[in-house]
């Protein structure tokens, strides 16, 4: 199992937002380093024309124009998503642990800590490339994606699924069906947000959760995606809970059998 991952994601200085906060990579981390079976690889910072591929000029300018440390961090952030779907379209099966988040900046606008579209921008890349026609993305976020709708959501060939409810047990019977019921994709991306935890801001799910839905994504991918599949960080803003979760869901994500 792959795990995008740079140093300078725990750099809380970029923002003052809860997704930049000091520990939150951290808490990451000290549960994965020690986990059988995990290959860290660094990224690259995006091209700008790679990130153009989603946003105009303009957008990339205003970022860049708030801030530079702001600038190179998201970009950074899109190059560990592109990092990602590039080796998940090679086969292994990868985790981006990456800040900031993307899956709330559309095209031309963001919010939610949020500042290129990092999701959008691998898909759209590899599709740029030919290696791929077509993407299933699950978010798994507490909020809703508008970004990646908004980025991807005019294209037939993509499928944005995500799930509502407020008990875990529907939740996840809402996932099996959608996973159920959709036909066959070139690559599964998720945006894996961890604060539908109930000890997060969305009160829900489990830690246990998080493997079955890795699993039913992991299985999902190998039955309609030729096992190509990738995740990136999006939420999740409980420090004494989130390592937990990621590690949980990278279990059960992963090939290995935990």
């Amino acid at each position: 199992m792959k795990v995008i991952y740079h140093p300078y994601f725990t750099d809380h200085d970029y923002s003052s937002d809860p997704a930049a906060e000091r520990g939150r990579i951290q808490c990451i981390l000290d549960e994965l380093e020690d986990k059988p079976d995990i290959d860290f690889c660094r990224p690259k910072t995006a091209e700008r024309e790679e990130i153009e591929l989603v946003h105009p000029p303009e957008h990339v300018q205003s970022i860049k124009q708030r801030s530079a440390k702001l600038y190179e961090m998201a970009g950074l952030s899109a190059g560990g998503a592109l990092t990602a779907a590039k080796f998940a379209h090679e086969g292994s099966p990868t985790f981006a642990v990456i800040r900031p988040p993307g899956h709330h900046a559309s095209p031309e606008s963001n919010w939610g800590f949020c500042y290129f579209n990092n999701m959008a921008v691998a898909i759209k890349n590899l599709k740029d490339q030919g290696k791929i026609k077509s993407a299933f993305i699950m978010d798994f976020d507490l909020h809703t994606g508008d970004g990646n709708i908004n980025c991807l959501g005019d294209d037939d060939d993509m499928k944005i699924v995500n799930p509502r409810s407020d008990s875990r047990t529907k939740y996840i019977e809402k996932v099996e069906r959608h996973l159920e019921t959709s036909e066959g994709y070139d690559i599964l991306g998720v945006s894996a947000g961890f604060d539908l935890h109930i000890n997060d801001w969305g009160g829900t799910l489990e830690t246990k959760d998080y493997n079955l839905l890795g699993k039913m994504l992991r299985d999902f991918s190998k039955d309609k995606c030729q096992g190509r599949r990738f995740a990136i960080l999006e939420g999740g803003y409980n420090h004494e809970v989130l390592g937990k979760n990621v590690s949980n869901f990278i279990d059960g994500f992963s090939d290995r059998l935990y």
